[in-house]
C-alpha cells in the first residue's frame, strides 16, 4: 500500500513536472541550487560561526579578572567560531596600548564578516529569478493558449488549450513556491548573520573596555 502511494506521488509529481514545459526544470534546478547553498549557510552560520555570545564573555571576564589572559587565550582557541577568533586578537595584545588592541580586533573583524556573509547574496537573486522564469513560463503558456484559440483544429483546440493553461499554471506555481521558499530561508540566515556580528561588535567593545580597566588598575 505504502509502496503504490509513493509511486503515485511520484507520477504525479513528474506529470506536472512534464505538463509546465521546459521552465519547469529551469525553475526546479535553481530552486536545488538556492536549497544547496541554504543548507550550506546554515551549516556554517548555526554550528560552526556562532557561539552563545553571552555565556562566552563571562567565561573571558572570569579569565580576565583573575590576571589569566593566556587562559582567556585558550578558551578562545577552543572553538572555530567567529566571535572567539575576534576576542582572541584583542587577548593577544592585552599588554599594549588600547589603540594596538583596537586595531588587532578591527582586522580579524574585517577578515571573519565577509564569511558570515559569503553567498547570502545569491538566495535573494534565486528567489527573483525564480519568480521570474515562473513568469515567463506563464506567458508561454498564454500564447500557446491563444494561439490554439485563434488557429488551431477545432478537434484539437480543447487539448492545446488545456496545455497552454498547464503550463501557465504550473510554472506560475512552482516559481513561487521556490521564491517563497528561498526568501523564507534567506530571512532566517540573515537574522543569524546580523545576530553573530552584531555580537561580534558588541562583545568587542566589552573586551576594551575589560582590558582598558585591567590597565587602570594596575
Amino acid at each position: 500500500m505504502e509502496g503504490s502511494l509513493i509511486t503515485s506521488l511520484f507520477g504525479t509529481i513528474a506529470h506536472f513536472m512534464i505538463a509546465g514545459g521546459i521552465f519547469m526544470w529551469v525553475i526546479l534546478f535553481l530552486w536545488a541550487i538556492g536549497i544547496a547553498i541554504a543548507l550550506e549557510r546554515l551549516s556554517k552560520l548555526s554550528f560552526k560561526y556562532d557561539v552563545d555570545g553571552s555565556s562566552f564573555m563571562n567565561e573571558i571576564q572570569r579569565h580576565v579578572l583573575s590576571n589569566d589572559v593566556q587562559g582567556a587565550i585558550r578558551v578562545c582557541s577552543g572553538t572555530d567560531a567567529l566571535l572567539p577568533r575576534v576576542l582572541k586578537s584583542g587577548l593577544k595584545r592585552a599588554n599594549q596600548t588600547t589603540e594596538q588592541i583596537q586595531n588587532a580586533i578591527d582586522a580579524t573583524a574585517l577578515e571573519v564578516i565577509p564569511k558570515i556573509e559569503t553567498r547570502m547574496s545569491y538566495l535573494n537573486l534565486l528567489a527573483q529569478v525564480s519568480t521570474l522564469f515562473g513568469l515567463l513560463g506563464t506567458i508561454q503558456g498564454l500564447m500557446s493558449s491563444f494561439a490554439a484559440v485563434s488557429a488551431a483544429d477545432p478537434a484539437q483546440k480543447a487539448e492545446l488549450l488545456a496545455n497552454g493553461i498547464a503550463v501557465a499554471m504550473n510554472t506560475t506555481f512552482l516559481g513561487l513556491l521556490s521564491a517563497i521558499s528561498i526568501m523564507m530561508i534567506h530571512g532566517f540566515l540573515t537574522s543569524k548573520a546580523e545576530k553573530i556580528i552584531n555580537e561580534i561588535d558588541e562583545f568587542s567593545v566589552k573586551l576594551m573596555d575589560l582590558l582598558g580597566t585591567k590597565k587602570d588598575v594596575k
